[in-house]
């Protein structure tokens, strides 16, 4: 367990740095040395790659995890890894067929509002296969109980190459075009390093022996390609619609908005690393008491630290779009809804491991497909009359009726929920500092009005969290820097 423990904090302080870079990036570095355009190209690009990934990985990425430590013998395993380095080829070899040959076609149909994506389409098929081989890599890596490394390349790596490609745009070092394929280049290097980090842990045998469970393999990797596929959907499907329907700019507003309100959700990525495992042992137990415990002390704690963030950004949104060009906060609306959205899930807690790790997982997966189809609908009705805000109203929607899908499923089938008194004080004190801070501006620099009503925000949260001591666990944790 010591492994375990060691590696996920390592793991959630890369997350943050990643996440840090990355903010300087979208944030500050693509806004002021890149055209809207263009950064709006590179957005699409990466977005409509990402939707393809996991049918580029025939979800083997999730398959070796879920199968490798049920084969026992050297020999079974070796056939086992082969069959997964070979088996994303049956989709990527006729894919880059169907690219090859139908390349004027898709390049016409995506290029359709946008002309400048047209020269730069066959870049989503390199980056979709960099990406599912990534991952198949990575998870090479991690049944070998290593993932501090893949994850190190997964979230900061290519983050910091990119910090530094823009700074060489920026000095004219490198032209736009050069940027763009520069990128490509950094995701082709990535994969290249974590394959030969994976290869270092094992070396791969290219020897194919029957397979005991062979059917099982390929039934999971079936199941799981439409899973990955599905939450790709509901993830990315906005940037890519955006990109059919308006101008490719509005595509790079939108990129910048939603990466703001992505933070809100970094606290809960960190957890999951930690709850994940624990709710998959109290399942195991039949644990229902103490499942029921971990439900609601990993949703008020996610509430208020994401309540937290959520505030930090609304309160000072106005000032940081200040920091930027100004067509960028035509991205407002996005950040309030996504955000708002993203608030919707920290109060689900862990349920996702609950329904990940229980006999549930197929109904999940059905829930999912029907909200990816609803996601793909509603964009298509929003977007044509709202613009960027459309796929904002889609977006929110689909996540917030998700979590209430999760939500009424796990206490229908194991009668828990994860709600206290706690979550209606924080409700309230999010919607007291939310309204009264918004609206106090002081009439200072825009960064050291930032770091003001953060600090006040920060006393005044931090106080009342913990005078009402809406959290045991957070409580504990400020005593120990309280005399």
């Amino acid at each position: 367990m010591g492994i375990v423990v060691n590696q996920s904090i390592k793991n959630t302080v890369i997350t943050y740095i990643g996440f840090g870079v990355g903010a300087i990036n979208v944030i500050f570095l693509y806004t002021q040395f890149l055209s809207e355009a263009y950064f709006g190209l590179i957005t699409f690009i990466l977005s409509t790659a990402n939707i393809l990934m996991p049918l580029m990985a025939f979800g083997v990425h999730n398959t070796i995890v879920k199968f490798y430590s049920s084969f026992k013998t050297r020999q079974s395993q070796n056939s086992f890894l082969t069959l997964m380095l070979v088996l994303p080829l049956a989709v990527v070899i006729p894919a880059g067929i169907v690219t090859h040959f139908g390349y004027d076609y898709i390049a016409n149909w995506l290029s359709k509002k946008n002309s400048i994506i047209k020269d730069y389409t066959w870049l989503i098929y390199v980056c979709a296969v960099m990406f599912a081989y990534f991952e198949v890599f990575y998870a090479w890596s991690r049944v070998q109980m290593q993932s501090v490394f893949g994850n190190f390349m997964k979230e900061v790596f290519h983050r910091v190459c990119i910090m530094v490609l823009l700074l060489l745009l920026h000095y004219k070092y490198l032209s736009v075009d050069q940027l763009i394929y520069s990128i490509v280049l950094v995701y082709i290097l990535r994969t290249l390093i974590m394959k030969l980090y994976a290869f270092s842990l094992r070396l791969p045998v290219l020897k194919l022996v029957k397979i005991p469970n062979l059917k099982s393999v390929l039934k999971y990797s079936a199941l799981i390609i439409i899973a990955g596929s599905v939450a790709n959907i509901v993830l990315e499907i906005d940037k890519f619609m955006l990109g059919q329907f308006e101008a490719i700019t509005n595509v790079a507003y939108y990129g910048v908005a939603i990466y703001i309100a992505a933070v809100i959700g970094v606290p809960s990525r960190a957890m999951h690393l930690i709850t994940h495992p624990i709710t998959a042992k109290l399942l195991n137990d039949k644990d229902k008491i103490g499942l029921n415990i971990l439900y609601q002390k990993s949703s008020i704690n996610l509430f208020i630290i994401s309540g937290f963030i959520f505030l930090c950004i609304i309160i000072n949104i106005n000032q940081l779009y200040l920091l930027i060009p100004d067509n960028y906060s035509e991205g407002f609306m996005v950040v309030l809804i996504i955000g708002l959205a993203k608030l919707s899930d920290s109060l689900t807690g862990n349920n996702n491991a609950i329904l990940f790790n229980s006999d549930y997982y197929r109904m999940v997966l059905v829930f999912g497909v029907m909200l990816a189809i609803l996601t793909v609908l509603l964009n298509y009705m929003f977007i044509p009359s709202f613009g960027l805000n459309g796929a904002a109203y889609a977006s929110g929607i689909i996540i917030v009726l998700y979590n209430m899908v999760k939500l009424l499923f796990v206490y229908s089938k194991f009668k828990i929920q994860p709600f206290t008194i706690s979550t209606l004080k924080t409700l309230v004190l999010i919607v007291v500092f939310g309204v009264a801070l918004y609206f106090w501006e002081f009439s200072f620099n825009p960064i050291l009005n930032i770091v003001l009503k953060t600090i006040i925000l920060i006393t005044a949260y931090g106080v009342s969290v913990y005078k009402f001591n809406l959290s045991e666990d957070i409580s504990v944790i400020v005593k120990r820097f309280i005399p």
